[in-house]
């Protein structure tokens, strides 16, 4: 006899890295690969909020529908002193909330601020948009959103 196994809903699947998360000490909910981010924004079950500049959305591109509050802003990049009360306004702070960037690294820093604001359920979408940086010094080669070929739009 066989017996079926049902794959893990979306929702299992967000549990078992929040418990990941715990075990591994991150400071926020976890980490997702971008195919599962898609996959829970497509659903309703998460809000995509992008934290790279305005810059880098409007001449890198974007995720149609992502929400966006940036992490810093300008060329420098200049720490956003708002980010938190700007992200509490744009999604509440029960919200499941998915944060990206360029390469993951500002979005788990976003992370991390966000839950240190009481946000309970923040969590880091993994590679960013635009991935590492491989051997040949160009992103998107390797890993990323768009590597992927996940929904995206430039202007």
């Amino acid at each position: 006899m066989t017996v079926a196994i049902e794959s893990p809903t979306l929702l299992d699947a967000l549990d078992a890295i929040g418990r990941d998360a715990q075990a591994r000490g991150l400071p926020y909910a976890g980490g997702i690969p971008p195919e599962l981010a898609w996959s829970l924004v497509s659903a309703g079950e998460a809000r995509l909020v992008d934290v790279r500049s305005a810059e880098e959305r409007k001449f890198v591109g974007h995720v149609p529908e992502s929400l966006h509050v940036p992490w810093a802003t300008g060329t420098s990049l200049t720490r956003n002193p708002r980010f938190v009360r700007e992200l509490e306004a744009k999604v509440g702070k029960e919200a499941r909330v998915l944060l990206l960037c360029r390469s993951g690294k500002r979005s788990a820093l976003a992370a991390e601020a966000a839950t240190k604001a009481g946000f309970t359920q923040v969590f880091n979408v993994l590679e960013g948009f635009e991935g590492e940086i491989d051997a040949q010094q160009h992103r998107g080669g390797q890993d990323g959103w768009r590597f992927h070929r996940l929904p995206w739009v430039q202007d």
